[in-house]
């Protein structure tokens, strides 16, 4: 999962538990369901920043030499 479907997560969540005005659509609970949303966007960020976050575009030089 990227940063974007991390954002996008977010955001359909916040729009299910914040902006929709019904609570509940067939026995589903939009409320609910916009939390886990939210809260599967926000590990997904965390686990991508804590795993591709750290790169700082400087990977490690490495110098043959040959003997001759």
């Amino acid at each position: 999962m990227g940063i974007g479907v991390s954002v996008f997560l977010l955001a359909v969540g916040a729009v299910l538990k914040f902006a929709l005005e019904t609570d509940s659509a067939e026995g589903v609970n939009l409320d609910t369901v916009g939390i886990i949303l939210m809260l599967a966007g926000a590990i997904g960020l965390i686990l991508f920043l804590a795993v591709f976050g750290h790169r700082d575009g400087r990977g490690e030089t490495v110098v043959e030499r040959r003997i001759e």
